[in-house]
């Protein structure tokens, strides 16, 4: 094998989620909210607004550093996309709520035309 390898044999550059599919919505309240029960009362709230009759797919809490689904990002440490965001696209999130610029993160399905 040669020292010299084309670009095609390379490996790829992990690339950011593709959310082109998913509204956002991002919340920046003040004074800022206390913990996760707090944020997720605001998330679904925005929810209901934007969505109506919706389910929550999957979440992460920084502060507590914990996903829902759990360990979905283990399989995602080499990737740019954390395990909870690959789980609410590829399972039709179309909201997704940032609530202090990544602090709390939920990511919804509609559940009217299912």
């Amino acid at each position: 094998m040669s020292d010299e390898q084309s670009s095609d044999d390379a490996c790829p550059i992990p690339q950011p989620a593709d959310l082109s599919n998913i509204e956002r919505s991002a919340l920046d309240p003040s004074p800022p909210l206390a913990d996760y029960r707090a944020a997720m009362v605001l998330a679904n709230r925005e929810a209901d607004r934007c969505l109506g009759e919706h389910m929550l797919l999957s979440w992460y809490d920084r502060d507590r550093d914990f996903e829902s689904p759990q360990h979905s990002s283990e399989c995602h440490q080499e990737s740019a996309t954390p395990g909870y965001v690959d789980y609410g696209i590829h399972h039709g999130a179309r909201l997704m709520v940032d609530i202090h610029g990544g602090r709390f993160v939920f990511f919804y399905l509609p559940l009217r035309g299912l």
